[in-house]
């Protein structure tokens, strides 16, 4: 195929939308009996695949942190409670929000930091050879300009939602991941919420049958966010998320939603998406909100009020992913699943719902008639369902994630998972190709709208790998490797803590000194 000579054809055919409106996505595609089929680029030669990846053991993960927003600033906080972790650095634009961030340090009587900021702060943070981890939370315009660098420089990185915003980034981050060698992963807290998670296990287990349809969704009325996301300047009146929902049309934060229905479905793993189609909605309430704020009319405002994104699989499942960031509503991400033998249903309430098989599979005895699955099961027999098949993860991580926090324990039980794996040498949660199949419903979904919701092929990120393994699954260490890493990560802990006295006070003398000769320069002028 002659992707780049069909591209340049397509561009200029009526069926397309003015340039402007393209000029958000520039990936090479073609139309081919009736769908759309995006350029899959040649893995180089002599570059693998990362699947199953696993890297040398890091029995002490030493970690940089860049962004320290809405965001970065929490995950400092629940990063203090991880023991056998060590935080070398804290960047973020402004200045004052990595000082911000170092003080929970502080209060955590862990040693200070060392802090970086500006434009390009996080440089120095990714050069440093004490630095394992870059834990990236930035604006989503900048994730992959960080991730890039750190993993140049040998680094792990795992990225804020959603990691990669184009079929150019996410393509260049799997080739990174691959040539170094090194982990690429989205930190998508919402596969390890507690529904999530158990219904993950009881499909794991048959309890449903066949998976055969999943929802998933983020909707969120952003309106008591949108002026507190940051600004570059004074001339900035948007903020960067508006501005970007402003500018970009597909579903632009499909992770939520997707991420834990694809794990449940084995995407790369046994299936993968085949195709996708969206539509959306015309913009009634984003339009109106960018030009309160901008003080003049907006004539092209691209992000739909609400979008649809239907996916199929190679298995013949079918998944419907939803956006809206815009209407006054619930907060909700709609999981919900369909399978042969029953459903679970998240929103607006959890239940789950099973047939007379299932249950009798389940080992549970009803306490009233289901009628085979025609009603969600009571208290009871919700709560004797979730004590059988109650996801290992939550079993370990449970009563440290309810105190720690972090939308409600979640966040807090994604880091354990993180620093676990990696402490541990095993495949992480999440790797590239997850990311970068639920972040390319942005540019194809924004393909399919752009051309009357035409079918859009969903690359094989995988190039070829995608049914090598046989199923979705965790990765655990023996009980004893466990106990011993464990005993380890607290004395390691303990003695670090033994230092902070004394390095924050050198700390605070070097800082002392900074802001005296900053004055001093200021005075002068």
């Amino acid at each position: 195929m002659n992707f780049k000579k069909t591209f340049m054809a397509v561009l200029s055919a009526a069926l397309l939308l003015p340039a402007t409106a393209m000029a958000q996505f520039n990936w090479p595609y073609q139309i081919k009996d009736g769908t759309i089929v995006t350029k899959v680029p040649e893995r180089p030669a002599g570059q693998k695949d990362v699947l199953n990846l696993a890297t040398a053991k890091l029995p002490v993960l030493r970690v940089g942190f860049v962004g320290l927003g809405m965001r970065g600033h929490d995950a400092v906080r629940r990063w203090c409670y991880q023991e056998g972790v060590e935080i070398k650095g804290l960047c973020d634009h402004e200045a004052d929000r990595a000082e911000a961030s170092n003080e929970l340090l502080r209060k955590a009587g862990l040693p200070p930091a060392s802090l970086y900021s500006g434009e390009e702060g996080y440089k120095a943070l990714c050069e440093r050879p004490d630095v394992d981890l870059i834990y990236i939370a930035v604006d989503w315009e900048h994730h992959v300009p960080v991730a890039e660098y750190a993993m140049e420089h040998g680094k792990h990185v795992a990225i804020e939602v959603p990691s990669a915003m184009n079929l150019t980034e996410i393509w260049k981050l799997i080739d990174l991941s691959e040539q170094k060698r090194v982990h690429c992963m989205m930190l998508e807290n919402c596969c390890y919420d507690f529904f999530e998670l158990n219904a993950l296990n009881m499909a794991q287990k048959g309890l449903f049958g066949d998976v055969i349809f999943g929802q998933g969704a983020y909707r969120h009325d952003l309106d008591p966010f949108w002026d507190a996301y940051w600004k570059r300047d004074a001339n900035d009146k948007l903020g960067w998320r508006l501005d970007y929902n402003m500018k970009y049309r597909g579903d632009v934060y499909a992770t939520h939603g997707l991420g834990p229905v694809a794990q449940i479905m084995n995407i790369h793993r046994g299936d993968r998406f085949t195709v996708l189609s969206a539509m959306d909605t015309k913009s009634f309430l984003g339009v109106k909100k960018a030009e309160q704020r901008l003080g003049h009319k907006v004539d092209n405002f691209r992000q739909g009020d609400l979008t649809n994104t239907m996916i199929r699989t190679e298995q013949g499942k079918v998944i419907q992913v939803v956006h809206d960031v815009m209407t006054p509503q619930p907060y909700s991400r709609m999981f919900h699943l369909v399978g042969t033998k029953g459903i679970a249903n998240k929103y607006p309430s959890e239940g789950i719902a099973l047939n007379d098989a299932a249950l009798k599979q389940a080992g549970i005895k009803p306490s009233t008639n289901y009628y085979n699955g025609e009603a969600f099961l009571n208290a009871a027999d919700m709560q004797a369902l979730n004590k059988k098949f109650e996801s290992p993860i939550i079993t370990k991580y449970n009563a440290k994630a309810r105190e720690v926090g972090g939308h409600g324990g979640m966040d807090f039980i994604e880091d354990s998972r993180l620093v676990y794996c990696l402490q541990h040498g095993l495949p992480l949660d999440m790797d590239v190709y997850d990311l970068a199949e639920w972040c390319s419903l942005a540019e194809l979904g924004s393909l399919s709208m752009d051309h009357n919701c035409m079918p859009v092929a969903v690359p094989d990120f995988t190039r070829g790998h995608w049914n090598d393994q046989k199923g979705y699954r965790h990765a655990f260490a023996s009980a004893e490797d466990e106990a011993a890493q464990d005993k380890a990560n607290h004395e390691f802990t303990v003695k670090l803590k033994a230092t902070a006295e004394k390095a924050w006070k050198k700390f605070d003398k070097q800082q002392a000194k900074i802001k005296a000769a900053k004055a001093k320069a200021a005075a002068k002028k």
